[in-house]
């Protein structure tokens, strides 16, 4: 629930009660935190006393751990089982090229020990869930979310309300951002604003839609400034506030978020008291799955890679891609039929309903929900598991993967 009007201050306590003493060498490291008069000793003192747990170690979670850590936060936690791609570099500014096939934990867990060995680097070699949010969560004083995806949003954020924690939110899409701070005990949670998650397929991720690199150091950076406001217990922290940024326009607008009284999490009665299955609640993947595809059980929807490439001589089997042309010229399976998922709809009379179609993308996001269009209308279709880049890594390595 978000509104244009200008919320007023919102003014909390520090989320840190304790302070732990400074060395004489932390001394001369925070030297320019320490005269600024709202910081100061009690602020540092409280910085580091502090345990922040990052959700992701991506691109909002790298300039998060970076400057965390020059800052002074005693204790990080990063959370992430994924490892470094060479995608990842464009904005994972943590990582490096020789990194790559490291896991992204270690691999942050060197880059913040290089700023400040001073911090305690707690890794959690894992991905979130259900089963083990609450375990990952409880100890920490602050979440700061990093996440790309809407089934784990929505975990972090009813084990946060759960835990009582305040949850740093940050999301970023082409040249977009977004900004915001839930914390159920002094205002709105994620669910407030967001009380059901929007239709699978309808909002691509970064790996989909694609992101402008910078905007990971803009909005991440954005979110540590919170967590420090937060932890010191200074400024105007953004709660009850969403922060929209348009890196076009150099601009941010900032919309009013509202308590819903009726919240399932946060509210007075709340209905969910525990951790729900949040795949199924969004009716999407928490995580990008193209690594290992194969391993996983296909609906009589899908195609992998190596069984289309057994009938891609058959001449009743078509080959759909519904990418955007700008994707097209990027890279191509031979033989395949573009037609843009946005365009499918008006172009399905144009089909022959008599050949077998096999739909891909990039991953498969796009082209399970163009298949399931096309099954609807009675056309033969399989959306490719993995999309062109398993296809990519498995079928044809002249083909870049991007």
């Amino acid at each position: 629930m978000a509104s244009s009007a200008s919320p007023e201050p919102t003014r909390v306590p520090p989320v840190v009660d304790r302070r732990e003493p400074l060395t004489h060498d932390e001394i001369a490291r925070y030297s320019r935190h320490l005269i600024i008069p709202d910081v100061g000793i009690e602020g540092q003192e409280r910085l580091k006393a502090a345990k922040v747990l990052l959700v992701g170690t991506g691109g909002l979670g790298s300039p998060l751990a970076l400057y965390l850590a020059a800052a002074g936060v005693g204790t990080i936690g990063l959370v992430d089982d994924d490892v470094v791609d060479a995608s990842n570099l464009q904005r994972q500014v943590i990582h490096g090229t020789s990194d790559i096939g490291t896991h992204k934990v270690e691999s942050a867990k060197r880059s913040i020990l290089e700023i400040n060995p001073h911090v305690e680097v707690v890794e959690h070699r894992t991905y979130l869930t259900s089963e083990n949010a609450l375990d990952v969560l409880r100890g920490y004083d602050l979440v700061i979310d990093g996440t790309d995806n809407f089934p784990t949003r929505y975990l972090v954020n009813d084990a946060c309300v759960l835990l009582g924690i305040p949850n740093v939110y940050g999301s970023i899409f082409r040249f977009e951002g977004q900004l915001s701070v839930f914390w159920g005990a002094e205002g709105p949670c994620y669910r407030c604003m967001f009380p059901e998650p929007p239709p699978p397929g309808m909002v691509p991720n970064c790996a989909e839609g694609g992101v402008l690199g910078i905007m990971a150091g803009h909005i991440g950076t954005a979110q540590g400034i919170e967590g420090i406001k937060l932890i010191a217990g200074i400024g105007d922290p953004m709660i009850g506030r969403l922060g929209l940024y348009d890196a076009l326009e150099q601009r941010w607008t900032y919309v009013k978020v509202n308590k819903d009284p009726n919240c399932p999490v946060c509210g007075p009665e709340p209905t969910v008291t525990e951790l729900i299955d949040y795949e199924d609640f969004c009716g999407m993947p928490a995580h990008d799955r193209t690594e290992g595809a194969d391993e996983l059980d296909l609906t009589d929807l899908e195609i992998l890679p190596s069984e289309y490439a057994e009938i891609a001589e058959k001449p009743d089997v078509v080959l759909l891609d519904v990418r955007e042309p700008h994707e097209y010229e990027i890279n191509r399976i031979p033989g395949a039929v573009l037609i843009p998922k946005d365009e499918l709809p008006g172009k399905l009379a144009e089909l022959d309903p008599t050949s077998e179609y096999v739909v891909h993308c990039k991953s498969g996001v796009r082209s399970l929900e163009s298949t399931q269009l096309m099954r609807g209308a009675g056309f033969k279709a399989r959306s490719m598991r993995g999309g062109i880049d398993l296809y990519a890594r498995q079928i044809d390595d002249s083909i870049p993967v991007y």
